[in-house]
């Protein structure tokens, strides 16, 4: 790469053919930096924002996204117990008790209301924080370079299958071929920086878009989905729904290794809705949190959530 004008000019014009590729009639619009930037690239786009009753911490930030690009926002509140009863459904269609499951479920309410709008097609930021280096554990990466790039070999969304849920189209420009292609030549020093005093991740991608919106929105720090929605709240109730004793028994005769009672309440949901957890083929590793199946260059068991290197991942964190 040349220097870092000609560094941001070539990502801003290879993202908006990125975005001219994966056009879609509405958005999942949290508030935060990679849907702000979709907004910004699509102001004429239709924005659904989903958060638990009122725990959204990102609802500020879509609102000064909303009245500085006249965009038109949708704000759907979900009931708690609205939210706890789809947990069953989206275990079913996505096959795994991951304790993702919040993150989920905030992309289920959206694509939900998308489909009573009509909408046919719908995008997200899937994709944005895995190739610029938008999670604070990769800080802590010492070859960050060659992980990213096997990051973005393995990229799977749950929003995928859920749009196949309700017939809407998923479009990812942030996983744009293309766009991925540029991103993986664009080195780490340049993703993760200090910025006034502050070190960033997504360092580049900020300034790239920071003439295009309010300095709150760009600068804004890293919350994953669930935190921004509020759905985070799910996460103590469901706890709450298993005791000590239960979770104890759990431990002693399930083989599986259950991070919380949370984590132990969506396995049980599994059990019953799911089944069995599939065992390896021929061409796959064994996960070591449950023994399903993972491909062999995968960090991540899509059934469980566990990731094999607990010391620069979390289970159950954004990487689905």
């Amino acid at each position: 790469m040349g220097n870092i004008d000609e560094l941001i000019g070539e990502l801003r014009e290879n993202f908006k053919a990125a975005v001219r590729r994966n056009l879609a009639e509405g958005l999942l619009f949290s508030g935060g930096l990679d849907t702000s930037i979709l907004a910004a690239v699509c102001p004429d786009i239709i924005g659904i924002n989903i958060r638990l009753e009122d725990y959204s911490s990102d609802i500020k930030y879509a609102k000064i996204t909303e009245d500085f690009l006249h965009l038109k926002v949708y704000y759907q509140r979900i009931k708690i117990e609205d939210a706890i009863s789809t947990i069953p459904k989206i275990i079913k269609i996505l096959k795994s008790f991951d304790p993702a499951i919040p993150n989920d479920i905030t992309v289920y309410f959206g694509l939900k209301f998308a489909k009573e709008l009509g909408l046919k097609s719908i995008m997200t930021g899937d994709g944005s924080d895995e190739i610029f280096a938008g999670y604070d554990y990769m800080q802590n990466i010492n070859q960050l370079n060659s992980y990213i790039r096997n990051i973005a070999k393995n990229m799977y969304f749950s929003s995928n299958e859920l749009g196949k849920l309700f017939d809407i189209e998923i479009k990812q420009p942030y996983m744009d071929k293309e766009f991925v292609k540029l991103a993986l030549t664009i080195d780490k020093n340049y993703k993760i920086r200090k910025e006034k005093n502050k070190i960033f991740g997504k360092w580049v991608l900020r300034k790239t878009f920071e003439d295009s919106l309010p300095k709150e929105i760009i600068w804004q720090d890293k919350r994953p989905l669930e935190y921004g929605s509020g759905m985070t709240r799910l996460r103590s109730i469901i706890s709450d729904r298993i005791s000590d004793g239960e979770f104890a028994g759990a431990k002693k005769c399930i083989p599986i290794k259950f991070i919380n009672k949370e984590h132990f309440y969506y396995y049980k949901i599994y059990k019953d809705v799911v089944g069995e957890i599939p065992k390896p083929r021929d061409n796959q590793k064994e996960c070591p949190g449950c023994g399903a199946g993972m491909e062999k260059d995968s960090f991540h068991c899509k059934v469980c959530g566990y990731v094999l290197d607990s010391n620069i991942c979390k289970r159950g964190g954004d990487e689905r």
